[in-house]
């Protein structure tokens, strides 16, 4: 004869939500680098540190986090310590590397904690409605194939922020933050979104620099 075991209704609504409570909510990027700056040392963390806390293998958590602190208005020096890693990464995206990997001199560069905190807080005011816009859609755009074209399109926009004029990190800074980040969430809209904007940085700086040689040669 079966006999059968009754549990209060009650005790299993109780049970799931322990279990539930038990998981903990995966973090977003901005909120991983927010709990980064809390915790950071002084002098901060090497590139390869925080690329390891980033638990990302994607090319587009790291060159999204690379060009955070290129988007944000007036925050100097910490552009200029990522620029050459964003490169190295788009590069390799380029020619069809599956994970990323970055040079030793580039992963000892450090970023204090006084910038990290500046990147927290800058990304979230700056670029916090992303985690909420990015969605899956056109998704053709962020396969294997189509990532080296934007990888050599973003390894363009990542150089043009060495050049030494006013903006010249912030607008294609958001153009590989933009692309990336949509290339994380398999958002094509916000790939081309970002590929817009970087490539129309890039033209506008072709004109200029164009404009500027045809007026010294006085033609």
């Amino acid at each position: 004869m079966l006999s059968i075991v009754s549990t209060p209704l009650a005790k299993i609504g109780n049970t799931a939500r322990m279990t539930t409570a038990s998981i903990p909510a995966q973090r977003t990027l901005l909120q991983t680098l927010e709990a980064m700056a809390a915790r950071a040392p002084e002098d901060g963390f090497t590139l390869h540190e925080i690329m390891d806390q980033l638990d990302e293998s994607a090319f587009g958590a790291g060159l999204f986090f690379l060009a955070l602190p290129c988007c944000i208005p007036f925050l100097y020096g910490v552009p200029q310590v990522v620029s050459l890693p964003m490169m190295a990464l788009a590069g390799q995206m380029a020619v069809g590397r599956e994970q990323p990997w970055m040079p030793e001199k580039f992963g000892h560069r450090k970023i204090d904690r006084k910038g990290l905190t500046q990147m927290a807080t800058g990304g979230r005011k700056w670029l916090g409605w992303i985690e909420t816009f990015a969605k899956p859609r056109l998704t053709g755009i962020t396969g294997k194939k189509s990532e080296r074209v934007i990888g050599f399109f973003l390894c363009l926009f990542s150089a043009s922020i060495l050049v030494p004029l006013p903006m010249t990190n912030t607008v294609p800074g958001f153009g590989v933050a933009l692309a990336s980040f949509g290339l994380m969430q398999k958002d094509g809209l916000m790939v081309i979104g970002g590929m817009v904007i970087g490539s129309a940085w890039i033209m506008g700086l072709l004109t200029a620099v164009a404009l500027g040689l045809s007026t010294l040669t006085g033609s």
